[in-house]
């Protein structure tokens, strides 16, 4: 491991290994198959990229973007390390460049698609080859019950029967423990170590919000992050494209991503974000898994995802650079209905069973009372011993009352409106309101009319929803999501079950500032920091690669805390390597001793 430590050191600049690192590339340099769940920013590319450098021949790395293969290949080029990515991106002049390093042992790593790698003509050309192993990445995708199944993944079975003795590596940061046994199962892993990170990500701070005016929601969250680099995820074609259009009108540096925009437009939009000249991307799921960007301050969910491991990829796309960052979820009722709608249309009865499934997971965390860290962690099976004091539930924990007689109130109400009804017009007929609809139908009369006017419609709302997700009521998705009891309110209803609620938050008066700025950890030099962004950005733009390509936020924060003045203190700064410092440190230092 003396060996591993000095690459880790040397070419990738870090002082030591992070948590089951270090036994992942012990095993894989010892010529052995890993199953490595990491979380999104623990490290999970080192794990196969320092053996790369360590056993004879070339990695191949299996990638599921294009956008994903350029921007590892950048990475590890600027580090100083031989890796090419062989796509469809590629002109033939270059193709054949990338083949000849190939078969002349020119690469420590070589990054293909799955389907360009099991085709026939490839798989050929690999028996000349000395590879020193392969890495799937985003493996989950092998698996059906994956969030993001490609059945092109599923042929990579094959690699066992063309390669028997190469090492493989399968690697995720998403898999629920049936997608973790697929994953292994398909490709045929089952003597291979499993290796199991925490799926924590500490210094990302989740919150959710009760969608209302959701817009004015996104605006004043974006108050705290001005400048800062954001993604802004909505589940429409059309509403990424409106809430971008009213961020840019608004002055923010904004643009919309989505799969019906043609290639090339999609890949401005990457490209200008990477290079920090564009602040905010809003997108579709469509975008964000090739993103390799470290300093990404926040994720806002404006609609409701459909599971929590899309959730969960999605807002790990923060902080990627271990410094704070922040998820937002917008969560409304009727992105609850709206989901369910498409889950009913699914003709599979198993997906759809499926589907429906990880849609009431997603909505249960959503409407979490208990530290929202640990809701997320327990669906992929890790339990948090402590709450976590870094979501707004802990933060902000919200008041519980007895909500027995309201819950009896509310209940009763929808017994009464026979033909069933939604919570809309439920919560008007408890609160005595009178309208035209009711007043004809006649249910001014019901005993129930009025006897919730003491709650606003607000209160009302929240209440049926936690009655909904406790199992109370259940809204029937082929019939206008009308309101029915079930089985579980009858012993309420008798009085028989105690019942706490969680009280609605009240609306903020003002918006909150209070993280406005830089969320790191520890002190720094906040002149010295944006002096070294600059500099970083005129470097970058000389060598046509995004900035963090030169240097990521996290150690432009460790130069302006430590404030080297000469090599040997700037290598002590984590990411700053050799190559590295050979390549830019001269000009860094040059800025830190002006600023001293």
């Amino acid at each position: 491991m003396n060996k591993s430590l000095e690459v880790l050191q040397n070419t990738f600049g870090y002082p030591s290994f992070r948590l089951n690192q270090q036994a992942i590339i012990s095993d894989l340099i010892d010529g052995l198959d890993s199953f490595v769940l990491m979380p999104t920013g623990g490290g999970k590319s080192l794990c196969y990229q320092v053996p790369a450098l360590i056993r004879d021949g070339v990695a191949i790395v299996v990638s599921p973007l294009i956008s994903l293969m350029k921007d590892q290949v950048d990475a590890l080029n600027a580090n100083g390390v031989k890796a090419e990515f062989y796509n469809s991106s590629l002109g033939t002049t270059q193709a054949k460049m990338v083949l000849a390093k190939l078969h002349n042992h020119e690469l420590d790593l070589l990054y293909i698609a799955p389907e360009r790698l099991m085709s026939e003509d490839f798989l050929q050309r690999l028996t000349d080859v000395d590879i020193a192993l392969f890495a799937i990445d985003e493996a989950h995708c092998v698996s059906q019950w994956g969030h993001d199944f490609r059945p092109e993944y599923q042929r990579l079975s094959q690699l066992r029967q063309h390669f028997p003795h190469v090492p493989l590596i399968a690697l995720t940061a998403t898999a629920d423990t049936q997608t973790r046994d697929d994953i292994i199962k398909v490709l045929g892993l089952h003597h291979g170590a499993k290796h199991i990170s925490s799926f924590d990500r500490p210094n990302i701070r989740y919150t959710v919000l009760e969608k209302n005016q959701p817009f004015q929601q996104l605006t004043s969250f974006m108050d705290k992050h001005a400048n800062e680099a954001g993604i802004v995820y909505a589940l429409s074609r059309k509403r990424v494209e409106e809430v971008a259009q009213k961020l840019i009108n608004a002055g923010v540096k904004a643009a919309a991503y989505h799969a019906g925009f043609a290639a090339d437009v999609r890949g401005d939009v990457q490209e200008a974000f990477l290079r920090d000249e564009i602040q905010v991307v809003v997108a579709t799921v469509a975008f964000g898994m090739g993103i390799d960007k470290p300093n990404v301050r926040f994720v806002v969910h404006y609609d409701l995802p459909k599971n929590i491991e899309g959730y969960y990829q999605e807002t790990g796309r923060a902080g990627r650079d271990g410094l704070q960052a922040e998820a937002l979820l917008l969560s409304g009722a009727q992105d609850m209905v709206t989901s369910r709608r498409f889950i009913e249309q699914v003709a599979n009865e198993a997906q759809r069973r499926i589907e429906s499934h990880k849609l009431n997971a997603m909505i249960g965390f959503s409407e979490a009372t208990t530290c929202r860290r640990k809701v997320l962690l327990n669906y992929f099976d890790e339990q948090l011993e402590q709450d976590c004091g870094n979501c707004d539930i802990c933060l902000n924990p919200p008041e519980v009352y007895d909500a027995k007689v309201d819950a009896q109130k509310a209940l009763s109400c929808v017994y009464r409106l026979e033909r069933g009804y939604g919570v809309k017009y439920v919560v008007d007929v408890l609160r005595g309101v009178e309208n035209e609809r009711i007043k004809s139908s006649r249910h001014d009369k019901l005993s129930t009319f009025g006897i919730g006017a003491d709650k606003s419609q607000d209160e009302w709302s929240a209440i049926f929803r936690q009655l909904i997700h406790r199992g109370f009521l259940e809204q029937d998705i082929a019939n206008y999501s009308v309101l029915k009891l079930t089985a579980s309110a009858r012993p309420l209803l008798q009085g028989k079950l105690e019942l706490e609620l969680a009280k609605p938050r009240p609306k903020p008066k003002k918006k909150d500032k209070t993280r406005k700025g830089k969320h790191f950890d520890l002190p720094y030099d906040e002149t010295l920091f944006e002096k070294l962004r600059v500099l970083r950005k005129q470097l970058a733009d000389d060598l046509d690669v995004p900035p963090y390509i030169v240097f990521g936020d996290a150690t432009l924060v460790g130069m302006a805390q430590l404030k080297p003045t000469n090599e040997t203190s700037m290598l002590e700064v984590s990411g700053v390597g050799k190559v590295k410092f050979e390549r830019f440190g001269e000009a860094f230092l040059k800025v830190i001793q002006e600023k001293s």
